[in-house]
């Protein structure tokens, strides 16, 4: 009997002819290479923000002072879609933007020590041994840490009653059908048929007959149960009983909840094309839950199956939420409506069904209650909160999303548990507060939520809330991406390749991007094309870079456009287009992005890609200072020293000067100092015209010192000419041009050939001034040309040269033509 996994992966490719009609995806690099594969496969870069919140670079090459090179992006701006509510993306608000104020008053805090300790995640074999295991889907962990110890137990609170709902009126009505509930008969308890097809047929009939109170049955969900495994797993196993068994183990329906058995039930109905299956796998792999790994790229093959279908997809579902009013199936149709799973997306019929999910559960879940109505289905809070939070379908309101996340935490919801986390950590709907924030992950955590794994390794690296303590981070980021959640593997696989939390690893970080940005994660699009681009734990590949960056670009990834137009500018990977590059980088300075904003203004300066205009440039060169790019405050402090789109000022100068330098920028230090070694006043007509800089020589000194210590050439440079210029420590000037030059700077070679051609601070040697000039001049510096001419004219040989140094006759001899740059 073919395994479970050749039977899925058939039936995913080559099932039918519309099946084989697969979406493309991006190019991956050889697993030969890497660890892992791309076989599995969802949802901004230069300097700044972090993993959804921030990104830290490690350039491959230092930037120039008017230039920002693309660099590789760790998370995006957004503190955002690492939150979700069922599993979809969570955005209420964002670090990097202005924080919206709760419309509600702040509540008192809400500890998770108020709940009763939840029980232990069921365990995978609860279920008959008859149930195929799938494909094992969790690849194993890079490493052998375990996550910290689950806390102590605490006392329970009995579950409160659901708020009251402020749902936007009228709502679209739905279909109302009339219940057909008559005296039926019992099914024998042994019944003869020679078709085993018919005889699990009517198991099934009886088993929902006793799910829903159907014919005048009683609920008996265990009973169902019952029967729906003599269907499912006799006779080879009756495709729809599997699936309508899945239901039951997903929601704890007469058996304890097991996503696990879910989704081993669901993949068996599923690729016998039973709609039930298909659109609940849907979900799972789109958003994941404990025990099960998202994977957005099969995600997305059974949304085409579900959509390709219709609305007869989820007829099951239909009839379980209009005739039998079913919370769990009402539920699901509402997000059917929300993400458009066989049918039209519509925010108001998915809020209508969450309503009357809600209204319909009347019953806890306890044993003794067992036929007294249906049971309560947590996720309706979960999904209610989401609305409430987006304003999907209901007025925005964020105390009321935060009210009925800890509604359905109380019933130990694991994604409403990560969800007030949230809250807690952004302040959204309630007081911030680190400490409960932890608190509460730490419980969705070890519940096995992906989500709340990854938020609590970022807690941990951030040291917010908790100790800092890297290697806690990248433990929990390890659990979180082996159950397939793309964030966590893009945040691991930037520790891997940084050292942070585990050894340093190159490949195994590009091995993690690779694994999200299979999913469609763009931030991990960019960050392999980095790694692609300069061969960091991949082959170098340049055209691979490109082809990640159009991907990455194409979902809107700011970090992206920026790389994508350095490689148009300078011919990386791609052909040379610069005004590509310059509607790359515009499109990524209207997103907000500061080096791209830098590199705009860039262009405008220097006219590349389009006309030169100095307003312009300055306009986006201090959009991207005033974000706080210190390459930008460098540039833009350069701006107001010579004028540039701007009237010169050169207290303005000093201020941007100073800004950069603050943070580390050591051309911005070397220009401040050259500022105060030099002095200079602002232009006729500024704001700061009677005002300037005078001259700090000792405190300029200081800082050349300083930056040439950080390696700063131009500093060495600076430093030379200011001895000369003062008539002082020749020889020191001396040491401090050679060191320029040594490290290529032609400044500081046109600078010591001075010096041997007049003897400052060395003896006197025409040779090696000449010797010296010239490679300057073959580098293009038009005054080494005209010095080479003065000297050799001068001396007026033919052979030999005063002080008896050189042979000057291949100067003379045909006359001298400068070497060509």
């Amino acid at each position: 009997m073919p395994s479970l996994s050749s039977l899925f992966r058939r039936a995913l490719n080559v099932g039918d002819t519309s099946s084989q009609q697969q979406t493309s995806s991006p190019p991956t690099a050889s697993t030969s290479q890497r660890r892992g594969s791309n076989a599995s496969g969802h949802s901004n870069s230069h300097f700044s923000m972090k993993r959804q919140q921030h990104v830290r670079p490690t350039p491959p090459a230092t930037p120039t002072a008017s230039e920002s090179h693309p660099q590789q992006s760790r998370r995006s701006e957004d503190h955002g879609e690492r939150k979700s509510t069922f599993g979809r993306s969570f955005r209420f608000g964002s670090r990097s933007r202005e924080r919206r104020s709760s419309p509600s008053p702040h509540r008192q805090p809400f500890s998770p020590s108020q709940l009763s300790q939840p029980e232990p995640p069921v365990a995978q074999s609860q279920i008959s041994q008859s149930i195929p295991s799938p494909p094992n889907s969790l690849p194993s962990s890079p490493t052998n840490q375990s996550p910290p110890p689950p806390i102590s137990p605490q006392p329970s609170v009995t579950a409160q009653s659901p708020p009251t709902l402020n749902i936007r009126e009228p709502l679209p009505p739905i279909e109302e059908k009339k219940k057909v509930r008559g005296e039926a008969p019992p099914l024998p308890a042994k019944i003869k048929y020679s078709d085993p097809e018919e005889l699990a047929k009517k198991y099934l009939e009886y088993a929902e007959r006793l799910l829903f109170g159907r014919k005048g049955e009683e609920y008996n969900e265990k009973k169902a149960v019952k029967y729906l495994k003599k269907a499912a797993f006799k006779n080879g196993g009756h495709a729809e009983a599997q699936a309508v068994l899945g239901f039951c183990y997903e929601f704890g329906l007469g058996v304890a909840q097991d996503f696990k058995s879910a989704e081993n039930l669901y993949i068996c109905g599923a690729i016998k094309g039973i709609g039930l299956a298909q659109s609940r796998l849907a979900f799972l792999r789109r958003y994941g839950r404990p025990t099960v790994k998202i994977d957005r790229v099969e995600a997305e093959e059974w949304f085409k199956r579900c959509n390709e279908v219709g609305a007869s997809c989820i007829s099951w579902l239909r009839r379980a939420a209009d005739d039998d009013r079913h919370p769990a199936a009402n539920y699901c149709v509402g997000v059917c409506y929300h993400d458009g799973i066989g049918v039209q997306q519509n925010a108001d019929r998915a809020v209508a069904y969450y309503v009357r999910a809600l209204e319909a559960g009347t019953r806890q879940g306890d044993e003794d209650d067992e036929g007294k109505g249906f049971k309560v289905v947590p996720d309706v809070y979960c999904i209610l909160g989401f609305c409430y939070g987006e304003g999907f379908g209901v007025p925005k309101d964020t105390g009321r999303a935060f009210d009925l996340y800890v509604q359905a935490a109380a019933y130990h919801e694991s994604v409403s548990m990560y969800n007030v986390a949230h809250c807690y950590e952004e302040g959204i709907g309630v007081e911030r507060d680190y400490d409960q924030a932890v608190e509460w992950y730490q419980r969705s955590a070890e519940l096995g939520n992906c989500y709340a794994q990854n938020s609590l390794g970022y807690m941990y690296e951030e040291g917010l809330g908790v100790e800092r303590d890297e290697a806690k981070a990248a433990q929990w980021y390890t659990l979180s991406a082996e159950q397939g959640y793309p964030w966590a593997q893009c945040n691991l696989g930037f520790c891997y390749q940084n050292g942070i939390g585990v050894p340093k690893n190159e490949e195994l970080g590009s091995y993690w991007y690779q694994m999200a940005a299979v999913q469609g994660h763009s931030r991990a699009q960019h960050n392999l094309g980095h790694a692609y681009q300069y061969g960091i734990g991949v082959p170098k590949d340049e055209t691979f870079a490109v082809e990640w960056y159009r991907q990455s670009s194409s979902a809107g990834n700011a970090f992206a456009m920026h790389s994508l137009g350095y490689c148009y500018q300078y011919g990386i990977g791609t052909a040379i287009d610069e005004p590509m590059a310059v509607e790359m980088y515009r499109r990524s300075a209207e997103l907000g992005h500061a080096p791209a904003q830098l590199s705009l203004g860039c262009c405008y300066r220097s006219g590349v890609g389009t006309e030169p205009d100095l307003v312009q440039a300055f306009k986006y060169v201090r959009l991207a200072a005033v974000a706080g790019n210190d390459l930008a405050q460098n540039t833009l402090g350069h701006f107001y020293e010579e004028g540039v789109g701007v009237a010169k000022n050169v207290m303005r100068a000093e201020k941007w000067y100073r800004a950069a330098a603050e943070q580390g920028n050591v051309w911005a230090l070397t220009n401040l100092a050259v500022l105060y070694g030099e002095g200079g006043s602002s232009t006729a007509g500024s704001e700061d015209e009677d005002r300037g800089v005078a001259r700090r020589r000792d405190e300029a000194m200081a800082m050349l010192t300083e930056a040439a210590g950080r390696g700063s050439l131009e500093a060495q440079v600076r430093i030379g000419e200011m001895l000369v210029r003062e008539g002082r420590e020749f020889e020191r000037a001396v040491v401090h041009f050679e060191a320029a030059a040594s490290g290529g700077s032609i400044d500081a070679t046109f600078q010591l050939a001075r010096c041997h051609e007049l003897g400052i601070g060395t003896p006197v040697n025409l040779a090696r001034a000449l010797e010296l000039y010239e490679y300057c001049a073959a580098a293009g510096d038009a005054r080494s040309g005209e010095k080479i001419i003065g000297i050799v004219m001068g001396l007026g040989l033919s052979n030999g040269g005063t002080q008896g140094e050189g042979d000057w006759s291949r100067w003379l001899q045909d006359g001298w033509v400068p070497p060509a740059a």
